[in-house]
């Protein structure tokens, strides 16, 4: 028995082009995809709430510049079709220190993750905090060296399981956000990947503040880290930041330590301050000498 139905020829072509395009695409390089990231890693999550906050905020793409360093997320530079650099490791923060002293009318955003940003480029990351240069900083942070070996890095919980630690990371990690409160940051956050609404919202609370802004995503690595941490799967990881990140806006960042990958830990806004930045200190002085 033969069946007849309509079909709305229209309709499919529609959901063709649907399919064709993404509403990211004008913000990425095509050319660069698909991607290199693992099953279950947060460092998508990251670009697309990035993207997303600077449309929503309407700024002009020409006016945004990303620098990475070296690590799974350092290719979000290669992947977001903005002005772009991808640094040598741990050179990420003084490139963009540069670039916005010469050109202070961009909005200039380093993403990188917590080896590159804190290990060799440790020094780097303080004194722009403490000058609070005006850039946004967002750390993705997998607990360890996900691109090059799975190593462990400074904010590798103790006790954790890597390829240079097998028995056991024996070095307490950074609290990296206390780090850069005391350090003299303007903004202070921190989310998870799996928070993907928040992430969005405090990207754009620190995309319109000035000075230094840190954001820390703590992003699953399912593949370097969670395996050998016996974190289960990509689904299991991901579920266990929904269930254990603990909304605690203007914590004191003294107690939101990272100590234990399997606890509960802080989410949220810690430090939001509005203070000279370095370029506004340079100016007022400046002028200070002009007038003598």
């Amino acid at each position: 028995m033969s069946m007849e139905f309509d079909v709305d020829y229209e309709y499919q072509d529609r959901c063709m082009y649907m399919a064709e395009s993404h509403p990211s695409d004008e913000m990425l390089r095509d050319d660069r995809i698909p991607h290199i990231w693992c099953t279950g890693c947060g460092c998508g999550e990251i670009i697309s709430t990035y993207i997303e906050a600077v449309k929503e905020l309407d700024i002009n793409p020409d006016k945004v510049a990303i620098v990475s360093g070296i690590g799974c997320i350092g290719r979000a530079a290669g992947y977001l079709k903005f002005d772009s650099f991808h640094t040598t490791h741990g050179r990420a923060i003084p490139f963009a220190t540069g670039l916005k002293v010469a050109r202070p009318e961009l909005d200039v955003s380093v993403i990188s993750g917590d080896g590159d940003l804190f290990a060799i480029g440790g020094n780097h990351i303080i004194h722009a905090a403490r000058r609070n240069m005006d850039i946004l900083v967002i750390c993705s942070n997998n607990y360890t060296y996900g691109m090059t070996g799975g190593q462990f890095s400074p904010a590798t919980p103790i006790d954790s399981f890597t390829t240079t630690t097998p028995y056991g990371n024996c070095e307490r990690p950074f609290n990296l956000c206390d780090l850069l409160a005391s350090a003299g940051a303007a903004y202070v956050a921190r989310w998870t990947s799996i928070h993907v609404r928040r992430l969005q919202k405090s990207i754009k609370e620190a995309l319109t503040k000035k000075g230094f802004r840190f954001i820390e995503v703590l992003t699953p690595c399912p593949t370097g880290f969670g395996r050998r941490n016996k974190m289960g799967t990509a689904i299991d990881t991901s579920k266990f930041y929904q269930d254990h990140g603990k909304i605690d806006h203007g914590a004191d960042t003294r107690d939101v330590r990272l100590e234990d990958p399997l606890s509960d830990f802080s989410i949220g806004t810690f430090v939001d301050l509005d203070k000279e930045t370095y370029l506004e200190a340079k100016e007022r002085i400046f002028s200070r000498e002009v007038k003598k």
